[in-house]
């Protein structure tokens, strides 16, 4: 499985920003898809998840600014981001996990200044 992502960037804080990661190659074979991140000098953290059936799972720090959404139409999951904080600053990676599966995209790049 390939995951593209895109949608990181600048953004001053309070702002928003959506990032979106399309997966490609073997589908069917994913259950899970989810954004984690990864700030300089910490360890990678889950930010949410999604099940193909639409279970949710949250980082605390995030809940209520950041939603997770999946059109498995269009293999591609979504991560709208509001209220951003400078301390939502990292490298974000989008990820699908399934049977035999844990597969990680490049990872862009979300800024936010304060």
């Amino acid at each position: 499985v390939q995951l593209v992502e895109s949608g990181g960037g600048l953004v001053q804080a309070g702002g928003s920003l959506t990032l979106s990661c399309a997966a490609s190659g073997i589908i069917f074979l994913i259950n899970t898809m989810g954004w984690y991140r990864q700030a300089p000098g910490k360890q990678r953290e889950l930010v949410a998840t999604i099940t193909r059936s639409g279970t949710l799972v949250y980082q605390d720090s995030v809940k209520g600014r950041f939603t997770i959404s999946r059109d498995n139409a269009k293999n591609t999951v979504y991560l709208q981001m509001n209220s951003l904080k400078p301390e939502d600053t990292a490298v974000y990676y989008c990820n699908a996990a399934g049977n035999r599966l844990n597969s990680w995209g490049q990872g862009t790049q979300v800024t936010v200044s304060s």
